[in-house]
């Protein structure tokens, strides 16, 4: 208990450090635009790489600014797989210690990051339908993947089972975002609408059929 007790108090010093660094360094005059925000990481060479990782890390910890945005941005200013490798490791180190956090500090550090309305809409479907809801939250943009991250940590679910789902979740649409920012995609507006819409109906047929699915897959594997 006491190792947690220091995890979360130094955890919650960083995070302190870190939005006085945002603040002071003119961060989020820059987000106004992407030219800005290229301009702002750029602004800090030759240590541009690491404030795009920190700024990645602190976007899942205090949300100032969407990944997929960020990532966008940095695959723009790095290529895209250089700012997939950066976005992904602080994507998930943020959701690790987001989760940890939330498991150790409990509600009251929770409704720190997350207002009672989204705790209210979220959580239940969390705690009842838990690895199919986060399986497609994480893997389609319509929802609050760093918000959830702290709530899945007022559940039950183990740490390793939430590893294992982020791991292979949560890289799919930052790669997506930073191969647009490296122009190693150049998708159409009709086809992000189509994109969206498909996801959309994806995650409505995993909602309904998606215990059937893991069941079915459970008993397959288990033969």
């Amino acid at each position: 208990m006491k190792k947690q007790t220091l995890f979360a108090a130094a955890a919650m010093a960083l995070l302190c450090v870190g939005v006085m660094f945002l603040f002071v360094s003119g961060f989020f005059t820059a987000a106004a635009s992407a030219n800005g925000l290229q301009a702002y990481i750029l602004g800090f060479a030759p240590y541009s790489h690491l404030v795009f990782f920190l700024l990645q890390l602190l976007s899942v910890v205090i949300a100032p600014l969407p990944s997929n945005i960020s990532a966008a941005v940095g695959g723009a200013l790095f290529g895209t797989w250089k700012a997939f490798a950066m976005t992904m490791g602080a994507v998930l180190l943020g959701s690790v210690t987001v989760f940890c956090l939330a498991r150790v500090l409990g509600r009251p550090f929770a409704e720190r990051f997350v207002s009672r309305k989204v705790s209210d809409k979220y959580l239940d479907t969390i705690r009842t339908r838990r690895d199919t809801f986060l399986v497609l939250a994480f893997l389609f943009p319509f929802f609050p993947d760093d918000v959830l991250c702290v709530l899945a940590g007022l559940t039950e679910i183990s740490f390793a089972r939430f590893l294992v789902i982020a791991v292979c979740t949560r890289p799919w649409g930052l790669l997506f975002a930073s191969a647009l920012g490296g122009a190693a995609l150049d998708v159409p507006p009709w086809a992000m609408v189509l994109m969206g819409a498909a996801g959309l109906a994806i995650f409505l047929l995993g909602m309904k059929y998606g215990e059937r699915v893991e069941r079915w897959l459970t008993n397959m594997v288990l033969r």
